[in-house]
């Protein structure tokens, strides 16, 4: 699976997603992007899901138009002391997650 690191997710995050292809919106270069914007470039890049923060985003985005998976992590916060107890979680989500989806991982 080819994975996105939305800008509000630690980067450190991306050495412990095994297994897959995984890139930061900062690599990208996508920072500051609209989170609409942001879904079709990945899209268009290849993603398969971009994983996220920001628990706001299934309100924002119409679940049925969503050309990639998305991955909402519910942590207390985004620091990766927060996140890590969650990677077990993100790592046994299916390969073929379905598009116009948003899946939390908690």
């Amino acid at each position: 699976m080819k994975i996105l690191l939305d800008e509000n997710v630690t980067h450190d995050l991306r050495h412990e997603i095994t297994g897959h292809d995984c890139e930061t919106v900062a690599y990208r270069g996508w920072r500051g992007i609209k989170n609409g914007e942001l879904l079709q470039f990945a899209a268009a890049e290849g993603f398969d899901a971009l994983v996220t923060n920001d628990t706001n985003l299934p309100y924002q985005q119409s679940q049925r138009n969503l050309p990639i998976a998305v991955i909402v992590l519910k942590a207390p916060s985004n620091d990766f002391e927060d996140i890590r107890p969650l990677v077990p979680k993100l790592l046994a989500a299916p390969d073929d997650l379905p598009k116009c989806r948003v899946t939390v991982v908690a």
